[in-house]
C-alpha cells in the first residue's frame, strides 16, 4: 500500500466514523509562542485550552508539520525529519478513551492490515482505565501492554499550568534484533530502536493548577497523532523512513543529479537524506510565504536550505541543483497540497536566488579559509574561526576538516561545538520558550471571567455601557483619580482594538463625574477589549454607566486606509501575479503599509499600473459589503484569508463589489469613493523576497501633492526656468558637470604621473615596494597611476594611498612575477585593519579603506610588517 493510499484511507475511515475532515492548516500557527506548526493538535490549541468553542466535536486531519530542534540528526538516523505529516483524530467533549483506542486499533489492523502480533501498547503507570480497555475490550495480550511513567506516557501541561493527561502509545516491532542487547526480552522500554512508536493517543482529562493539583476538566478531549512517515514504513516493511515511497522519487532524482547510489556508503547516505528531507521542508515553507532571512522563520528556512546545499557540495556539486529536486517534491505532493503546485514558479524563483547567494558566500568562505591556513603559525584551525566560516559563509565543518587535513591541519572541534551550542541557545530564546498564558495576572483573570467584549463599532461611533473592571499596572482596582493612567474594561464598546494590522481607536469615555482619555485600545486576553489611557478629570469608579465616543475623524482616515489596503492587495496580484501574498501590514490614520511576497523590486511601470487600478476602483465608487459566512463558503468564493480564521465556522468577509473579497475583522468605508486619491509614496525591500509599499489616501494625498508642487516651484525659482523646462535645465547642468569632471580627472592623472619618482622605492626582502600618498583624487586615477608605476617598476609591490575627508582609500598591486609569494588581498586586509577599516581582493590587486588618517605614516614607516608573511 502506498503513502497516498494510507493518507486517503485514514481520512475516509474517520469521516465514516462521524469526523469532520479538514484540510491541513498552515505551517505558520496562530499561537504567537510557536514559530511553526509542530504537531497536528497545534491548530486546535485554543479549543484544548477552553478559549474557543469547537464548531465540530469530531475532527480528522493530515497536518503538515515542521520541527527543527534536532536538525543535526536529520540524515544520521532512520526517522528524524524537519518536514513531516501527522495523521490525527480529535474529540472535543465527544468520545473518550474507549472509542479512541478502538478507532486506532481497527484502523491499524483492519484497514492497514498490520500484523497484530507485531504491535505493542504502552499506557501511563496509573491509568488502569486505558489498560483495561486494551486488555478486556480490545482483547490485546496482557504481556505486550507495558506501564510507563510520566516521562513517556503523560502529556502537558505546556508551562506550569494548563490542560494535561495520560497517553497510550502504539509501537510497531520492526524485527531489528541486531539493535537489542537482549532480543529475547526486549520491549519498547529498552528504547533500542527496534520498536517504533507509530500512534500516540493523548487523553486530555485534567487541568494542572499553580500548586500542581490535577483538577478534572469539565470537557474531556482526545488528541491523537500518527506520523505518516512512520506508519508508511511499517506498512511497507522498511526500517528507514527514507526507504518509503514518500522519499524514493526524491532520492532517485538526487542519485541522477549527483551520480551516486543510495545505500552504498554511509557518508553519502547522510547527504542524500539531508537533501531529500530538506527539499520537502524548503518547498512547503516557501509556499507559505516564508522567505530566507536572518531572523525568525526566515532564519530557519535559510538554515535548512543552506544545509541542503552544503551537503550538495559534499557530494561534489558546485552549481545550483535544488530547484530540480523541488520540481519532484511539487510533482509528488501537488495533488494533496495544491498550494505548492499553484506557487511552483514562485517557490523555484526564491530557491534559485538563495542558491546563487549561497554559492557566492561559500566561495568567499573558501578564500577566507585558504588565507587563514597561509597565515597560520601553527597547524590548528581555531574553533571560533571554523564556526565563523559555518555561520557567516555557510561553510560546513566537514569541508573545513577535509581542507585542513589536505594541508596537515586539524580543527579545534571542541571549541567549534561550544560555539554551536551558544547558537542553539540563542535560537531557542528567539523561538520563545514561553508559557502559553504568561501575561498580566489581572488581564488573565479578566479574560478568563469575561471571555469577550461585545464590539459595536461596526455600526456605532458612540455607545453607552458600564465599567466592569479597572486595572492599574497588574492589579484590579475599584476606582481611580484624576491624573492616573489605567485600563478600563466595559461590557460593550465601539472602540476597535488593535488587530490584523489596524491600530486601535482613541477617544473619550465619560459621564457627569469624570472624563477619561483613551490613548489606545487593545485585546488584553481572549476577546476582551481594554481601553488604555488617563483620567483627565474627576474620579472613575467600577460599575458606573458611561458614554464611549471614538475619535471619528481618526477612525474615518483609518477606514479609508484599510479599504485601500484590500484594493492594493488585489491590484498587486493582478499586476505581479498570484504568488503575491501578504507578509504583514499596518493601517493607521496617516498611512497604510503593506508587506508582500515578491522576489524583485517593482518597476516604475508596475507602480503606475497598480496606482491606476486602485484609483479606477475608487472612482467607480464600488459598494463595500461585509458578510458573516461559513469558512467553507468563504473559501469556495475565493475570499483571500489575510488574517485566517482557523477555529470558528463563521468568518467576516469584506467584499468590494466583484473586485475583491477578503477575510477581515477591520473597519471599512461603505463605498470606495470615500477613500479619495490613492498614492504610493515608497516601495522598498524588507528582506529577501519581501517588499514593502507605503501609501496614503484622502487629504493626506492632497497634502503630499501640494508639498511636491511647492518643491517644484522652489526648484524652478532656483534654476530660473519655468516648471516645464526644469528637466532640460538639469540635464544640461549634468552634462556640464560631467565635462568638468573629465577635465579634473585628466589634470589629476597628469599631476599624479608627473609626481611619480622611483628613486624613493623601498626594497624589502629583495622586493621593490613603491609607496605614495595622494589627496582627494578619483579612485580610477589611483588605479591608472598604479598601472603607470607597474610599467616603470617592471616587478614589485605598489601601494597607493588616497586621503579624503575623514577617510583614506588605498590600493595594493602585486606584479605577475611575485604572485604566489605575496597576496595583494592579504596585504590590503592587514593595512585596512591598522587604519580602522576593511577590504580585500585578489592575489594581484586589492582595494580597501579606513577611517583613521593619523595612522597612515605609521603604516608607511612599518610597511615591511604588513608585507611579510
Amino acid at each position: 500500500m502506498n503513502s497516498k493510499e494510507i493518507r486517503r484511507r485514514f481520512l475516509e475511515y474517520f469521516e465514516k466514523n462521524g469526523h469532520k475532515v479538514m484540510d491541513s492548516f498552515s505551517l505558520i500557527p496562530s499561537d504567537p509562542q510557536l514559530l511553526f506548526t509542530v504537531a497536528g493538535m497545534v491548530p486546535f490549541k485554543p479549543i484544548f485550552w477552553g478559549k474557543v468553542e469547537p464548531t465540530y466535536t469530531r475532527i480528522a486531519t493530515c497536518q503538515k508539520c515542521i520541527r527543527t530542534n534536532d536538525i543535526e540528526n536529520v540524515g544520521r538516523t532512520a526517522r528524524h525529519q524537519t518536514f513531516f505529516e501527522m495523521l490525527g483524530n480529535f474529540s472535543f467533549g465527544d468520545y473518550f478513551k474507549e472509542e479512541a483506542i478502538k478507532f486506532a486499533w481497527e484502523f491499524l489492523t483492519e484497514i492497514l492490515k498490520l500484523p497484530k502480533e507485531k504491535l505493542w501498547i504502552s499506557v501511563f503507570l496509573e491509568d488502569d482505565e486505558a489498560y483495561n480497555i486494551w486488555k478486556d475490550i480490545v482483547g490485546f495480550p496482557e504481556e505486550r501492554i507495558i506501564r510507563m511513567g510520566k516521562e513517556d506516557n503523560w502529556w502537558g501541561p505546556v508551562g506550569p499550568t494548563g490542560p494535561c493527561g495520560p497517553s497510550s502509545e502504539i509501537y510497531f516491532d520492526t524485527g531489528r534484533t541486531d539493535l537489542c542487547s537482549n532480543p529475547e526480552k526486549c520491549t519498547p522500554e529498552d528504547d533500542c530502536g527496534r520498536y517504533v512508536e507509530i500512534w500516540n493517543l493523548v487523553f486530555t482529562e485534567y487541568y494542572q493548577d499553580e500548586e500542581g493539583n490535577l483538577l478534572p476538566l469539565p470537557r474531556k478531549n482526545i488528541d491523537t497523532g500518527a506520523g505518516l512517515e512512520r506508519v508508511t514504513a511499517a506498512v511497507q516493511g522498511v526500517y528507514d523512513n527514507f526507504e518509503t515511497d514518500l522519499f524514493t522519487p526524491i532520492i532517485n532524482k538526487i542519485e541522477e543529479i549527483f551520480g551516486v547510489k543510495f545505500r552504498k556508503s554511509e557518508k553519502i547516505d547522510i547527504s542524500i537524506k539531508v537533501i531529500a528531507d530538506h527539499s520537502r521542508a524548503v518547498t512547503f515553507l516557501v509556499s507559505e510565504g516564508i522567505l530566507p532571512s536572518n531572523e525568525g522563520r526566515g532564519y530557519v528556512l535559510r538554515r535548512i536550505l543552506r544545509r541542503a546545499l552544503r551537503h550538495g557540495a559534499l557530494l561534489g556539486k558546485k552549481g545550483p541543483f535544488l530547484t530540480k529536486i523541488v520540481d519532484v517534491v511539487i510533482s509528488e505532493y501537488g495533488e494533496i497540497y495544491p498550494e505548492i503546485r499553484d506557487k511552483s514558479k514562485f517557490i523555484k524563483n526564491i530557491v534559485e536566488a538563495e542558491e546563487k547567494r549561497f554559492l557566492e558566500t561559500i566561495d568567499n568562505g573558501m578564500e577566507k579559509l585558504i588565507g587563514y591556513i597561509n597565515n597560520s603559525k601553527n597547524k590548528i584551525i581555531d574553533g571560533k574561526f571554523a564556526f565563523e566560516l559555518y555561520d557567516t559563509y555557510g561553510f560546513p565543518l566537514d569541508i573545513t576538516k577535509e581542507i585542513a587535513e589536505e594541508n596537515n591541519f586539524v580543527v579545534n572541534e571542541e571549541e567549534f561545538n561550544e560555539q554551536m551550542e551558544l547558537q542553539r541557545k540563542k535560537a531557542r530564546e528567539a523561538a520563545g520558550d514561553k508559557e502559553y498564558a504568561k501575561m498580566n495576572p489581572a488581564f488573565k483573570y479578566i479574560g478568563d471571567e469575561l471571555k469577550i467584549t461585545e464590539f459595536t463599532g461596526y455600526e456605532k461611533t458612540d455607545d453607552e455601557s458600564e465599567i466592569i473592571y479597572i486595572v492599574k499596572n497588574d492589579e484590579i482596582i475599584e476606582d481611580a483619580k484624576e491624573g492616573e493612567e489605567i485600563i478600563i474594561i466595559t461590557k460593550n464598546t465601539p472602540f476597535y482594538a488593535e488587530k490584523g494590522g489596524q491600530i486601535g481607536d482613541t477617544g473619550i469615555i465619560r459621564n457627569d463625574d469624570f472624563e477619561f482619555e483613551v490613548y489606545d485600545t487593545k485585546i488584553i486576553n481572549n476577546e476582551v477589549i481594554g481601553h488604555f489611557g488617563k483620567v483627565n478629570k474627576g474620579n472613575v469608579k467600577k460599575g458606573e454607566k458611561v458614554i464611549l465616543s471614538i475619535n471619528k475623524e481618526r477612525r474615518n482616515n483609518i477606514r479609508k486606509n484599510h479599504t485601500a489596503t484590500h484594493l492594493l492587495h488585489k491590484a498587486l496580484r493582478e499586476v505581479l501575479g498570484d504568488h503575491v501574498k501578504q507578509a504583514g501590514s499596518l493601517v493607521t490614520n496617516d498611512k497604510l503599509r503593506f508587506d508582500f511576497t515578491h522576489f524583485k523590486s517593482l518597476s516604475k511601470k508596475d507602480i503606475e499600473e497598480i496606482e491606476k487600478i486602485v484609483n479606477e476602483k475608487i472612482l467607480e465608487n464600488l459598494k463595500v459589503d461585509t458578510e458573516i459566512k461559513s469558512l467553507e463558503e468563504a473559501k469556495n468564493e475565493n475570499a483571500m484569508a489575510l488574517f485566517e480564521e482557523k477555529y470558528g465556522n463563521e468568518v467576516r468577509v469584506v467584499k468590494i463589489s466583484n473586485f475583491s473579497a477578503e477575510l477581515c475583522g477591520g473597519t471599512h468605508v461603505s463605498y470606495t469613493g470615500e477613500i479619495g486619491l490613492f498614492k504610493i509614496i515608497t516601495e522598498t525591500a524588507v528582506s529577501a523576497g519581501v517588499r514593502r509599499i507605503e501609501a496614503i489616501t484622502g487629504f493626506k494625498s492632497l497634502e503630499y501633492l501640494n508639498s511636491l508642487e511647492n518643491e517644484i516651484i522652489t526648484i524652478s525659482e532656483i534654476l530660473e526656468v519655468t516648471k516645464e523646462n526644469i528637466p532640460s535645465k538639469i540635464n544640461s547642468m549634468i552634462d556640464k558637470i560631467k565635462d568638468l569632471e573629465k577635465e579634473v580627472k585628466k589634470l589629476q592623472e597628469k599631476m599624479t604621473s608627473q609626481s611619480i619618482d622611483l628613486s624613493n622605492v623601498k626594497e624589502i626582502e629583495g622586493v621593490k615596494v613603491f609607496l605614495k600618498t595622494f589627496e582627494n583624487v578619483d579612485q580610477s586615477v589611483l588605479r591608472n597611476t598604479a598601472d603607470i608605476v607597474e610599467n616603470k617598476l617592471s616587478d614589485g609591490i605598489i601601494i597607493l594611498f588616497n586621503k579624503g575627508e575623514n577617510k583614506v582609500n588605498f590600493i595594493v598591486k602585486v606584479t605577475k612575477e611575485l604572485i604566489g609569494k605575496y597576496h595583494a588581498g592579504n596585504i590590503a586586509r592587514k593595512i585596512a585593519k591598522a587604519l580602522g577599516g576593511g577590504g580585500g581582493g585578489r592575489p594581484d590587486f586589492a582595494q580597501a579603506g579606513g577611517k583613521d588618517l593619523s595612522k597612515i605614516n605609521d603604516v608607511i614607516n612599518n610597511i615591511s610588517d604588513y608585507i611579510r608573511g
